[in-house]
């Protein structure tokens, strides 16, 4: 019992990491046979617990830090990240913006997620609620891609035992 509780707290850090998020912590619980509802939860609160601080936050946070002497060029690099998220998903998505956010967030691709996608929303200077639950719905379609490619990935790699 105390080791699976061990693998549900790892699920939820893992979750959290930027870049990897969910599509790191759903193939940890399929690696790890742990049971699929309770470890798809977790994961997702995981990953939507920084979601709020990040778009309340983040920008002001980056804006002050940009030129910094130590942190400079990595928040200068990371504002710059999600201007560029933000301008390709109002490019591409023109009145349907929160629906690029969800597909932004829920495909799973390097350097999307809820992370970059959360920011986004902030520069653009979005509607929080609403981003927020875009977000969520991205955090969910990215957990199910996640699952599928796992279970199919564990799946073969079981049968060839």
């Amino acid at each position: 019992m105390k080791k699976i509780f061990l693998h549900y707290i790892i699920v939820f850090l893992i979750s959290m990491v930027p870049l990897i998020e969910i599509r790191g912590a759903i193939p940890y619980a399929v690696g790890f046979e742990l049971p699929l509802v309770p470890s798809i939860i977790v994961a997702v609160i995981g990953n939507m617990l920084p979601v709020p601080f990040i778009f309340l936050f983040a920008r002001r946070v980056l804006e002050w830090g940009k030129d910094k002497k130590y942190i400079g060029k990595f928040f200068t690099w990371c504002l710059e990240k999600g201007h560029k998220g933000g301008e390709k998903l109002q490019a591409k998505a023109g009145r349907g913006l929160y629906i690029a956010l969800l597909l932004f967030v829920g495909i799973p691709l390097p350097g999307t997620g809820a992370w970059t996608g959360t920011l986004a929303a902030s520069l653009l200077d979005m509607d929080f609620k609403k981003s927020t639950i875009y977000i969520m719905a991205g955090v969910l379609l990215a957990g199910a891609i996640m699952l599928a490619a796992s279970l199919g990935v564990f799946g073969a790699i079981s049968l060839a035992k």
